[in-house]
């Protein structure tokens, strides 16, 4: 009988080693700084950070956006990754969204800020990396590394920061006039909100 207990429970080890095991993948590209594609075909959205825009149709790039998907793709291209999820699994493009490991262990999405070649993304309910993200965004900042280089182009009085959602806007900017009481802070600058995590609306682009 114990010798039945012990079988099994070794079966039972083996199959829960397995499971927890996370199964590799290789990156065939990079579109940008946040965006790659599997072999397999599947776009990968990186959790946590947002990387400067590559300009499509004839529009003008970000600042750094080459740069920022030229250094991506020197760490994931051709390289077997591991993936790991967080409470979404895809986003409303039908792009998986995850924290992309290399094989010794290094978080690709932790690199990208830490280099300044992407600022963090607080985006509900996905949160598990922030304050890990937030403190490599730091060390870039202090450092002027990549996009923290450039200083905004056009200083405002102040900005609204809405503590829901950790996103800034300019003053008139209708949804930063939308934020609750309760949810609203003001920044100084740029530099201090995005000191906090916080990061810039699309739409008024401070």
């Amino acid at each position: 009988m114990k010798r039945k207990s012990l079988t099994a429970a070794l079966i039972l080890a083996f199959f829960t080693l397995s499971l927890a095991a996370s199964p590799s993948f290789v990156i065939r590209y990079a579109y940008d700084g946040d965006t790659v594609v599997l072999t397999t075909g599947e776009e990968i959205r990186y959790l946590g950070i947002d990387a400067p825009e590559i300009g499509r149709k004839g529009s003008e790039s970000d600042f750094m956006a080459l740069e920022s998907r030229n250094y991506n793709l020197t760490l994931v291209r051709n390289a077997s990754v591991r993936l790991e999820f967080d409470k979404q699994r895809k986003d409303r493009h039908g792009r998986l969204l995850a924290y992309v490991f290399l094989e010794k262990g290094e978080m690709v999405n932790e690199l990208l800020v830490r280099q300044g070649f992407a600022f963090v993304l607080f985006n509900k309910p996905n949160t598990k990396y922030f304050p890990r993200l937030l403190e490599c965004q730091r060390q870039a900042i202090a450092e002027k590394a990549g996009i923290w280089k450039k200083p905004p182009e056009k200083r405002e009085p102040y900005y609204l920061g809405n503590r829901d959602s950790y996103r800034f806007h300019r003053p008139n900017c209708p949804l930063g006039r939308k934020i609750a009481r309760r949810n609203l802070v003001r920044f100084e600058n740029p530099d201090k909100a995005y000191w906090e995590g916080y990061s810039p609306c699309r739409g008024c682009k401070p």
